[in-house]
């Protein structure tokens, strides 16, 4: 049995590489695939809440789809399925620019967009009525409403559940790996297996995870006390 020794990768310069790289790939997927889902989480709030029953209806059968089949059906179907249907030319111009990172941010992306949705949607159901009908009493209308006054104020009685979501979608990050994404574990299974130093691998991704992870739940909870709303509990 080999002892414990974090340095025989630390220190040898390609291992050391693959780790930054990994690292670099996996915050690179969670931030892209963040913004592409709160950026679809508040289209589909505001789609959903319109008098329209057929858009609404249309809403709920995206949420239900992403949250009931397994995210990694999902990544393997964009991937495996949906590429293959696309033109030619942006086929060509996706395996040029990393199609497999592009693809992984825009599956988690849309993914985690039905999570946040019904975080905020539920942040929405939290503001009294009166909010509304003042806004409306202002000359504001549906979008306007939206926009200034109601969509603020679920954001941020939401941000708790968007935290908790947040740092699921960059767990789920690893699961970029069974396409052939470069990211942190991915890289760590590559060391794993070039130096034979299991503990010593998957420790360091246990905590690279677990700090990255940490900082985003710092983050949100500092958010959730600078932008909590005034009276709220």
């Amino acid at each position: 049995m080999k002892d414990f020794d974090l340095l025989a990768i630390l220190l040898k310069p390609e291992f050391s590489a693959m780790l930054w790289h990994g690292l670099q790939e996996t915050l690179k997927i969670a931030a892209g695939s963040w913004l592409l889902a709160m950026a679809m989480a508040v289209v589909l709030l505001v789609v959903r809440l319109t008098p329209n029953r057929l858009a609404e209806r249309v809403v709920a059968g995206y949420v239900s789809y992403h949250r009931n089949v397994p995210t990694l059906v999902q990544l393997m179907l964009w991937y495996f399925g949906i590429f293959s249907l696309l033109p030619d030319a942006l086929q060509g111009w996706l395996s040029v620019h990393n199609a497999e990172t592009i693809l992984s941010i825009v599956a988690l992306g849309l993914c985690q967009a039905a999570y946040f949705s019904e975080d905020m949607r539920s942040g929405l159901r939290s503001i009294p009525p009166g909010q509304a009908e003042a806004a409306r009493a202002l000359g504001h209308g549906y979008i306007g409403s939206m926009r200034h006054v109601m969509l603020p104020q679920a954001i941020r009685n939401a941000v708790p559940a968007l935290v908790n979501h947040s740092v699921s979608l960059f767990k789920n990050s690893s699961l970029a790996m069974a396409i052939g994404v470069a990211e942190l574990t991915h890289a760590v299974k590559e060391i794993e297996s070039q130096s034979f130093r299991t503990f010593e691998a998957y420790g360091m991704a246990t905590v690279l995870y677990l700090v990255c992870s940490l900082l985003i739940m710092a983050v949100g909870g500092w958010l959730s006390r600078r932008y909590r709303i005034v009276g709220a509990r």
